[in-house]
């Protein structure tokens, strides 16, 4: 059974310095007691700043957002990007930018960059997930469908792998949760590097 987000073990608290509700599912999956308080600041890319870069500080500056509020916490944020042609795609502002985005995916594989960083009193530690996704060519009737769902809006790229924007994906190279939003591989690393045990192996 996963433990409750509410809940967490004895020593340092862990805190997940996002409000995505697929980086809690990844969390829980592994069986890591946290709590959320999410850090809201400028995400946008700086000039000159490659993409590999700017997710790495974003990751870094949400989680010393929070850990200046909770400075006994170990704290974990993390940021993701999708990169075609060496270019950030956001999230789409509406229909017409989402279309512009399944056009320019069609056919084609792009990068998706997940960087994933932990702050304690100890010091600061981060990781960087590299996967590349080849999109099925998309008509512009079912990237117009997949838009009303509702899924794309709130995306970096306009999709989900996780939801129904899985159809899209003819192969995948790399870590699945890392495009989902929070990299498994790296996170437990971080995370037994800083003492945090797996739920899972406690029950062992």
């Amino acid at each position: 059974m996963n433990p409750s987000p509410s809940q967490h073990a004895s020593g340092p608290e862990l805190i997940l310095a996002s409000a995505s509700p697929r980086r809690r599912e990844l969390l829980e999956q592994i069986g890591v007691r946290y709590r959320v308080q999410a850090a809201a600041l400028d995400e946008r890319q700086l000039p000159g700043e490659l993409p590999g870069n700017c997710v790495q500080r974003l990751a870094l500056a949400k989680a010393q957002h929070v850990h200046e509020q909770a400075p006994r916490a170990l704290v974990l944020g993390a940021d993701t990007a999708v990169v075609l042609d060496g270019l950030m795609l956001g999230k789409p502002a509406d229909r017409a930018e989402h279309q512009r985005m399944m056009s320019a995916l069609s056919g084609r594989s792009h990068q998706v960059l997940t960087a994933v960083a932990l702050i304690s009193a100890h010091g600061a530690s981060v990781r960087l997930s590299e996967s590349r996704v080849c999109f099925r060519t998309l008509s512009a009737a079912e990237a117009l469908a997949y838009w009303d769902t509702g899924e794309p809006s709130d995306k970096a790229g306009g999709y989900a792998i996780q939801g129904r924007g899985a159809v899209f994906v003819a192969e995948l190279h790399g870590s699945y949760s890392g495009v989902m939003g929070l990299p498994l591989f790296e996170t437990a690393a971080l995370l037994g590097e800083h003492g945090v045990s797996l739920g899972w192996k406690e029950q062992a």
